[in-house]
């Protein structure tokens, strides 16, 4: 058995920081970059990736709504034309600042709210992902498991990854848990990594009541946003690795 580790990278902004990005490089085996909508700058962008490329790191592009003061957690209803735009141009950018920096983008992955509204609606989730391959079809597709994301990338015949995150607590439908809500983070880092390896062991997706749902499980998503950030990715890694458990980075 083996996975992929993952974690949302490049989100601070001009002297704005967010995360410990080179900690993380450390533990992770892929990186999933912002593109400068939600997060990040060309400076943040171009040093992430010169680091991701130094540490054998995968590279992901990671767009999402043009919302920097809500980090794109807020919800923005858009016609399909302007999600295609909207993820071309910040594709483009990634794959500009990848190869400047000696690497290459391997997958793709949506953000915050545009990534929650694609778990519920595949034709937010086809619109997306279908610009994105229209760039690069050779992209990996990283999606949330189980959910419309997944029905989408199918639907188009990608390659894809299913994910599950070590810090997020689910809905009985295999979406996230609103943040708003009690137990929507798990910030215990054992908790998480217990968590993690049952879940990849047993080839399940448990929510918030106990519900078990069936996935296809490829890579665990770290985030680097919260205040446990980097003890849980240690834990997961370090659990993952004792349970006999292969890392390995998306492939592409």
């Amino acid at each position: 058995m083996k996975i992929d580790l993952n974690a949302d990278m490049g989100e601070s902004f001009g002297d704005w920081r967010m995360g410990n990005d080179g900690a993380l490089l450390d533990i992770v085996t892929s990186a999933n970059i912002a593109c400068g909508f939600h997060a990040g700058d060309p400076d943040v962008m171009a040093n992430t990736m010169r680091l991701a490329v130094k540490k054998g790191v995968g590279l992901g592009a990671h767009p999402g709504f043009a919302d920097l003061q809500g980090f794109g957690r807020r919800r923005i209803s858009l016609p399909a034309s302007s999600l295609r735009n909207l993820v071309q141009y910040q594709l483009g950018a990634a794959q500009a600042m990848a190869k400047a920096a000696g690497g290459q983008l391997r997958h793709f992955k949506l953000h915050g709210a545009l990534a929650n509204m694609a778990s519920e609606n595949a034709e937010i989730a086809r619109a997306c992902y279908g610009a994105a391959l229209e760039i690069d079809p050779r992209l990996v597709i990283v999606v949330i498991a189980a959910t419309a994301q997944q029905q989408a990338a199918q639907a188009l015949g990608c390659q894809w990854a299913g994910e599950i995150f070590a810090d997020r607590a689910y809905n009985n439908d295999a979406t996230l848990r609103g943040r708003h809500l009690d137990g929507a983070m798990i910030l215990d880092p054992e908790e998480a990594a217990a968590r993690v390896v049952n879940m990849v062991q047993s080839g399940m997706i448990i929510s918030h009541s106990g519900h078990k749902i069936p996935a296809r499980i490829d890579t665990v998503c770290l985030h680097g946003d919260n205040k446990t950030a980097l003890a849980t990715a240690r834990a997961v890694r370090t659990a993952l690795e004792k349970a006999g458990i292969q890392l390995f980075r998306i492939p592409g």
